[in-house]
C-alpha cells in the first residue's frame, strides 16, 4: 500500500495530468485534453492515503455510481495500470459527434470554429435561436431564458440541436 506522497509522486509522473489542490488538503488531477466532458482522473487524493481513480470507461474494474475506484490499498504497480488505461480509454472517444464548420463562421468566430469550445447560440434555417451553455457539470439549451434541455455531455447536447435543425451562429 502506497502512502499519500507516494500516490502524488506517482500521479506528477504523468505529465499530462494537471494537479488541482482542493479542500481539507485533498488533491485532484484533471486530463485537460480527455475526449470526454469528463477531464478529472484522480479525485480526492487524501492525506490519510485515500482516493479515487476513475474509471468508468474500463469494463474490468468494479466502480461506484461515478466510474471511481477506491485506490487505498493500490500498489504502485495497480495504480499505474489503472492510470495508463484510463488516460488511454479518455484520450479517444468513439462517439465523439463531428460537426461540419462553414467557412464563414470559421472565418468569421475562430473560436467556434471547433466542436471542443463548448457552447454558444444556435440558430435555424427559420431564424430561431437555441442557447448552449455549460454549467454545473451539465450542458444546458436554453430558449431565451427558458430551459428547453439538459444533458450530461457536450456531445449529447450538440447531436440534440443537429436533429433539431440547429447550427452554430457566428458572433459579432
Amino acid at each position: 500500500m502506497l502512502n499519500v506522497e507516494q500516490k502524488l509522486e506517482v500521479l506528477q509522473s504523468y505529465p499530462q495530468l494537471q494537479r488541482k489542490d482542493v479542500s481539507l488538503g485533498r488533491v485532484n488531477f484533471h486530463y485537460e485534453e480527455s475526449a470526454y466532458d469528463k477531464k478529472i482522473v484522480a479525485l480526492h487524493i487524501h492525506p490519510n492515503g485515500n482516493g479515487y481513480i476513475y474509471a468508468g470507461l474500463l469494463p474490468n474494474y468494479e466502480t461506484d455510481a461515478k466510474g471511481f475506484v477506491n485506490i487505498r490499498d493500490y500498489s504502485e504497480e495497480d495504480l499505474r495500470t489503472l492510470l495508463d488505461e484510463t488516460i488511454k480509454a479518455m484520450s479517444h472517444n468513439p462517439n465523439a459527434v463531428e460537426f461540419e464548420v462553414p467557412e464563414q463562421v470559421k472565418t468569421a468566430a475562430p473560436a467556434l470554429a471547433t466542436t471542443s469550445t463548448g457552447g454558444g447560440t444556435w440558430v435555424d434555417e427559420d431564424g430561431h435561436t437555441l442557447t448552449l451553455k455549460y454549467e454545473d457539470d451539465m450542458w444546458y439549451v436554453y430558449s431565451g431564458v427558458n430551459l428547453d434541455m439538459a444533458f450530461e455531455t457536450r456531445s449529447e447536447a450538440g447531436e440534440y440541436l443537429k436533429e433539431e435543425g440547429f447550427k452554430p451562429q457566428a458572433q459579432a
